[in-house]
């Protein structure tokens, strides 16, 4: 059983994800936040296997309650919800560990999705969240694009095809159910992948593989 603490300061965002993810019978919502600072506390006291946190709450930000559980919590992944708007913080939530972005008003389905690949160790980004993100990063995107796709040219054709579904938001075991690899197998292409890359996390990566075109590839096969 995955358990799960959600935290929003919306208690009707809080409802709608809750009964998303109470369909699945794999996931528990063991605890609810209305701000960043109960997040931790919840976190700390549940150790639960993912934290489920809007960006932005009061008393504690979102990205300042991402700092504080990597440090106070490291085996809870974190998972943002982000509204939109224009959210400068994603780049930033990033840089601090999340282990993935979705959209509140996004596909439902994505929830339960999102929430067992953190669980799993892999990273997810929600295709609108990752165009997104891309779009919020610094610098001219044709030219980020083109240094994504010579960075992803280091990477042999196995490696190609094991980031492209790990930017698809696909975790170790899925991944080597599609690709008929073992899943230990995966792990090891993971860890030289993330080397190869310089990248240092998961989601780094996928943001990598979404830059160079390659998560598409992967997406029309």
């Amino acid at each position: 059983m995955i358990r799960v603490v959600l935290a929003d300061d919306e208690a009707l965002i809080r409802a709608g994800v809750r009964t998303v993810l109470s369909a699945d019978p794999g996931i528990e919502v063991v605890a609810e936040a209305a701000d960043g600072r109960e997040l931790v506390e919840l976190v700390r006291a549940y150790r639960p296997d993912v934290a489920l946190a809007d960006i932005r709450m009061p008393e504690l930000d979102g990205l300042a309650a991402i700092a504080e559980l990597r440090r106070a919590a490291p085996g809870t992944a974190v998972l943002v919800m982000t509204g939109f708007g224009r959210d400068a913080y994603i780049a930033r939530a990033l840089a601090e560990g999340a282990a993935g972005f979705l959209l509140k008003t996004g596909d439902p389905r994505e929830f339960p999705m999102a929430v067992r690949a953190a669980a799993e160790g892999a990273a997810y980004l929600s295709p609108r969240v990752a165009r997104r993100v891309v779009d919020e990063l610094a610098g001219d995107r044709a030219v980020r694009a083109a240094a994504a796709r010579e960075r992803i040219e280091a990477l042999t054709d196995r490696e190609q095809e094991v980031l492209a579904l790990a930017g698809a938001g696909l975790s170790n075991a899925e991944i080597g159910r599609r690709l008929h690899l073992a899943e230990g197998s995966v792990k090891t292409y993971m860890s030289t992948i993330l080397s190869r890359l310089g990248a240092r996390n998961r989601v780094e990566a996928a943001l990598i593989a979404y830059e160079s075109g390659l998560t598409d590839s992967s997406a029309r096969r």
